[in-house]
């Protein structure tokens, strides 16, 4: 099992740049693939970027390709998100989340563990 806690949600403006982390306890974080979701009020958690145990292969939603980049640091048992060029529509929570698979399928149910989330807001 494995715990998560975000970190560094904030308020920024439209074009600015936060970068998001994601610790994890627990054993063996470098078993898990991780990912990032958002949730804007009133509208499903959406997959945002991927990355596999080895952060060798990553995968983004189209929305972001370009702007945000995930990765990893399996000896400090965290993952992270930098988001630049940020545009209003990006206002969110910010999840990450764990999971022991195998799978390519990126949606939320494929993935059992995740933390509280972090609220980004980016104003315009």
């Amino acid at each position: 099992q494995v715990q998560l806690v975000e970190s560094g949600g904030g308020l920024v403006q439209a074009g600015g740049s936060l970068k998001l982390s994601c610790a994890a306890s627990g054993r063996s974080f470098s078993n898990y693939r991780m990912a990032w979701f958002r949730q804007a009020p009133g509208k499903e958690r959406d997959f945002v970027a991927a990355t596999s145990r080895s952060d060798i292969t990553t995968a983004y939603a189209d929305s972001v390709k370009g702007r945000f980049t995930i990765s990893r640091d399996n000896a400090k048992s965290t993952v992270y998100l930098q988001m630049n060029n940020l545009k209003p529509e990006d206002t969110a929570v910010y999840y990450c989340a764990a999971d022991r698979g195998y799978s390519s399928d990126y949606t939320p149910r494929t993935y059992d563990y995740w933390g509280q989330g972090t609220q980004v807001t980016v104003s315009s």
